[in-house]
């Protein structure tokens, strides 16, 4: 995981699950267009701290959950 600090997600664009219903509840939120990150935060917190995961971790994540 690296530090948020060092990218600018200002102008980022953010996609909720298709899951979350829109509800707006406890949702995360990631950015896709990021060679070597996927950035992830809350969606009740969007100017708050988030989370950069390697691709290919974040992609084995959610390859996992889907075998869940």
């Amino acid at each position: 995981m690296r530090n948020s600090t060092e990218y600018d997600l200002d102008s980022a664009t953010w996609y909720r699950s298709s899951y979350s219903g829109g509800s707006g509840g406890n949702c995360l939120e990631v950015s896709d267009g990021h060679p070597t990150i996927t950035p992830v935060r809350d969606s009740k917190h969007p100017h708050g701290p988030h989370l950069l995961f390697p691709t290919e971790t974040w992609a084995a994540f959610i390859d996992d959950l889907k075998q869940a």
